[in-house]
């Protein structure tokens, strides 16, 4: 699909880390249009977290568990601006009773299936929100699932008339740029869906690297940072999983495949998000590498806009929060 401005100039906007966010969604969709951007390209990580029960009562009110507090709601509007709040935050609200509940603290499998069902069912609404507003903008939008996101969201994208799935395929933008693009990371801790090794990591970016006409003109939308690059700073962890030091000591965490494919193939800009801590943008070599970051617990979209220009490159680039 062909994008931009006869200029010989493109516009994008780029965020990544959605996490299920409702509120960044709508943002992210709105944020094309309010930039003057020609086209959107969302990182990985769509999908939530956790699911939230909200508990029916015999005397019909509701309680809820909300960063570790117990609130009881008594009416319905008051459920459903809880409902909302927690969509907002990335989780999925679901209404159930205390047999239910038990039910699912009891049964892991039947957990598993009920979360994978909220979130399909998010990412379900937000294509359908996508296809109707962007198809009324005119904008089209690209979007690769990250090492967090369940491989069945990728039906629901490829169904979509205006959300296009990135993942693995060279995209061919005007006046000759290109962008490849690659959700899998570098091994973590937590030993989500789409991970592999180095190597293969490698292997799999030059795949990606060998169809393009002009790597020079590319972009690389990778959601692992270069490994060492400042972008790929995250709090130490021990054996736990827990920060060590109140998580005021950082490390490294990014890709070593990436950091070597950066330097080898020189791509105009590189794209990355992963770890929501690593917001800022780099040089290495002639590349311009940018991680806009994730905030998306508080409804805050971070993003980056910017100007791309044939015979000059990036002409201009800026941090956005809102």
């Amino acid at each position: 699909m062909k994008v931009g401005r006869s200029s010989g100039r493109i516009r994008i906007f780029f965020a990544t880390d959605l996490h299920g966010s409702n509120i960044c969604w709508k943002k992210f969709l709105n944020a094309g249009k309010f930039y003057k951007a020609d086209a959107l390209i969302l990182g990985g990580d769509m999908t939530g977290k956790a699911l939230v029960p909200i508990v029916s009562s015999r005397n019909g009110t509701y309680s809820v568990e909300l960063e570790n507090e117990q609130h009881t709601l008594e009416s319905e509007a008051e459920v459903a601006r809880v409902e909302e709040e927690i969509a907002n935050r990335g989780y999925y609200p679901i209404r159930i009773t205390p047999d239910e509940l038990s039910a699912l603290r009891q049964d892991a499998n039947l957990l598993e299936q009920t979360f994978h069902q909220q979130m399909l069912q998010r990412i379900q609404e937000w294509i359908e929100l996508a296809d109707e507003r962007l198809h009324r903008d005119g904008l089209p939008c690209f979007v690769c699932p990250g090492n967090d996101d369940h491989f069945d969201i990728d039906n629901l994208i490829a169904q979509s008339k205006m959300v296009h799935l990135a993942e693995n395929v060279v995209i061919q933008l005007p006046e000759g740029f290109e962008m490849i693009s690659t959700g899998w990371t570098n091994p973590t801790p937590w030993r989500t869906f789409r991970e592999m090794d180095e190597s293969k990591l490698s292997e799999r970016i030059a795949h990606l690297a060998s169809l393009l006409n002009n790597p020079d003109k590319a972009i690389f939308n990778l959601h692992a940072p270069p490994r060492g690059s400042c972008l790929d700073e995250a709090p130490d962890l021990d054996a736990t999983l827990k920060p060590r030091y109140a998580g005021q000591f950082s490390v490294p965490v990014g890709s070593q495949a990436v950091r070597d494919a950066i330097f080898q193939y020189q791509p105009l800009l590189s794209l990355h998000g992963h770890v929501h801590e690593g917001r800022g943008a780099v040089r290495l070599g002639r590349t311009l590498c940018i991680n806009p970051g994730s905030n998306y617990e508080q409804g805050i979209l971070l993003g980056v806009l910017i100007d791309l220009d044939i015979r000059k490159g990036v002409i201009n680039y800026v941090l956005t929060a809102g």
